[in-house]
């Protein structure tokens, strides 16, 4: 028989993966089954669980692959020299996540939504994220740490306390679009910088 190769089997991994984000955008997570994920994908049962245990295991695994590309794209923003704010880390990120939502084959953003929450009850799903949003979040603490060399944070606050922030801003803009429509990279990226701006000074 002969052996398959690392690329085929990526390829068909990916393949069950977007199968089963196209499921859970149009069914939702509860709705979606594993006899769904295979008709969609065009695949035989075996194929799929060749791959995949559950529907968890899948629903992992798209958080997993989707946490890990904004992982590398600071690894390579970090690589450089240009300096790096706070506020254009978080740009950064928005522009990515928005990039996210626009791929074909359904808006990934509220497939992240629906892991979240069921996260918070199933232990396979709550295992990837947590370790993933680590990782991610290292990658903010990373970006505190220049900006305070830059001058542009304040240097004797942890880095680890900024990073925190500016983690949590991510899910607050995801939800605000998802769930009121009316938020933007550009609306969000104007409130932060208002926020970060040293108030003018009060003429007397």
């Amino acid at each position: 028989m002969p052996k398959v190769s690392d690329e085929h089997r990526a390829s068909r991994r990916n393949e069950i993966i977007v199968a089963a984000r196209r499921c859970v955008i149009e069914q939702g997570f509860h709705k979606t089954t594993m006899a769904d994920v295979i008709r969609t994908s065009g695949l035989s049962a075996g194929a799929v669980y060749g791959y995949f245990k559950s529907k968890d295991e899948i629903v992992a695994a798209i958080a997993d692959d989707a946490l890990s590309t904004i992982d590398e794209l600071f690894d390579r923003i970090l690589a450089t020299d240009e300096p790096l704010s706070p506020a254009t880390a978080v740009r950064i990120a928005l522009d990515y996540i928005l990039s996210l939502a626009e791929q074909p084959g359904g808006d990934l953003t509220r497939v992240a939504i629906q892991a979240w929450a069921e996260a918070l009850h199933n232990e396979t799903i709550m295992a990837t994220a947590s370790s993933k949003y680590r990782l991610v979040r290292g990658k903010f603490v990373a970006v505190a740490e220049r900006a305070q060399k830059d001058g542009t944070v304040d240097p004797d606050t942890d880095p680890e306390y900024i990073a925190q922030v500016i983690f949590g801003l991510l899910p607050g803009f995801l939800l605000q679009r998802l769930i009121l429509g009316d938020v933007t990279p550009d609306s969000y990226s104007a409130g932060l910088a208002a926020l970060l701006r040293p108030p003018a000074p009060q003429s007397r």
